[in-house]
């Protein structure tokens, strides 16, 4: 049985109990959340989590990180340094994004050694796979695009990222409005580039009970891709966008029918103003599935502060309906992030996420800042460093210039407001 048919069916799971210890929710409301599709568990049978998490309204909003070696740098050392990274920073779950190298090898590492939810995106699979056969993308078949996600799924990944959505008529709102960026998935990238030469249907589509019954077989989560997000602020929320949007809210209905655990990508690259909007259209057109967002990114002309520019947005989102923050580096745009980008991602997005939890009333979450602020007016330093988010930054930032009286911070020496002789009397 899969998570859904068991508490359809009244039952609980131990995934889902050891998920609900760790969310501090009560297993029967958990169970209530899954079995309507407004909360996933991405954890797939065979996979030794420790910790596992829940996405869905309602509770605290995770973090994705995403990994991946690339054509031009592969080296699996460094990638199992920045899932290490990646999970000392906080992240929930992370995602095996490669593309260059032994694919399934990499894969197996990761997974072996990743104690999060795990993730991938089988259309890069099919797509090297092509490659290494001497073909172009557009030579791949609908074989070659399945087999790719039977393997990720019998390779015991969490969740899959599978562009299901992408469709002729979609691409053809893209003809006849372009965009400036275009399509900016790879994985969306390929497909329209194969529909178009070919001038067939999205094999991933048509055939879409097929992969809802891979996923089936071993409770992986469809996390269903937007292969047609933004990227661009201007366009943001055009026809092929909201197009696909829909299409996915139908796809998700048939997966959820079938027993298996949906969550819906999002943009992607929105203006501020645009996305409490694009949030709440989700909502309705895929019956409150979890969302799950790129940033998203509320300005173009950041390139190395990306992270700061897609934590701003991915505050906004997850305050207005999205419920799974994949990070940004100060990488993106620019280059494959290293150990410190991947740090700095994390951190940024789990600071959006926390300020969220406080905004949409998380029980428990202000406790975090309300301990920090008693810390900081009894001037307990080992406890202020016990609570921040990013305790070795902020040890290291204090280290850099002490002040002449070791109990207060080199900002205001005596004039310390919290230090006021007479503060007490206010």
């Amino acid at each position: 049985m899969t998570l859904i048919d068991a508490t359809r069916a009244g039952k609980s799971d131990q995934r889902i109990e050891k998920t609900a210890a760790i969310e501090k929710v009560p297993v029967e409301k958990l169970c209530a959340m899954i079995a309507d599709g407004t909360a996933v568990i991405p954890w797939a049978t065979g996979h030794d989590l420790t910790l596992p998490c829940a996405v869905g309204d309602g509770l605290t909003v995770k973090v994705n990180a995403n990994l991946g070696t690339s054509p031009d740098k592969c080296d699996i050392e460094m990638e199992l340094r920045k899932l290490k990274a990646a999970v000392d920073a906080g992240a929930h779950a992370v995602m095996d994004l490669s593309t260059g190298g032994d694919l399934r090898g990499i894969r197996k590492h990761v997974r072996e050694n990743c104690p999060v939810s795990l993730g991938s995106v089988p259309m890069y699979e099919a797509g090297y796979m092509a490659i290494h056969r001497g073909n172009p993308f557009k030579k791949m078949t609908a074989e070659d695009m399945l087999e790719a996600v039977r393997l990720h799924v019998e390779d015991g990944v969490d969740f899959v990222t599978v562009h299901c959505g992408i469709t002729l008529q979609a691409v053809e709102h893209l003809r006849n409005n372009p965009r400036i960026c275009g399509v900016v998935s790879r994985g969306g990238s390929l497909l329209a580039r194969w529909m178009a030469a070919n001038n067939q249907q999205n094999p991933l589509y048509e055939r879409f009970d097929e992969v809802i019954d891979m996923c089936r077989a071993t409770d992986c989560t469809l996390s269903l891709g937007d292969a047609l997000r933004p990227g661009a602020l201007a366009d943001a929320g055009d026809r092929a966008q909201i197009e696909e949007l829909y299409t996915l809210g139908d796809l998700a209905r048939r997966a959820k029918a079938k027993g298996v655990q949906v969550m819906i990508e999002g943009p992607g690259h929105v203006p501020f103003h645009q996305i409490a909007a694009q949030m709440q259209m989700e909502k309705r057109a895929c019956d409150n599935a979890p969302f799950y967002v790129l940033g998203p990114l509320v300005t173009d002309v950041a390139p190395g502060y990306d992270h700061l520019v897609g934590a701003i947005g991915g505050t906004l989102a997850a305050t207005t309906g999205a419920n799974f923050l994949c990070y940004v580096t100060p990488a993106e745009h620019l280059r494959l992030p290293d150990e410190q980008d991947v740090h700095e991602g994390v951190i940024a997005s789990r600071i959006a996420a926390h300020a969220a939890d406080i905004a949409n009333g998380i029980p428990n979450a202000r406790d975090w800042d309300d301990a920090m602020s008693r810390a900081r007016k009894a001037f307990d330093w080992e406890k202020m460093f016990e609570l921040a988010i990013d305790p070795k930054k902020a040890q290291a930032s204090r280290a850099m210039v002490q002040s002449s009286e070791n109990d207060r911070c080199s900002m205001c020496g005596e004039f310390c407001a919290l230090r006021d002789e007479d503060k007490d009397q206010l």
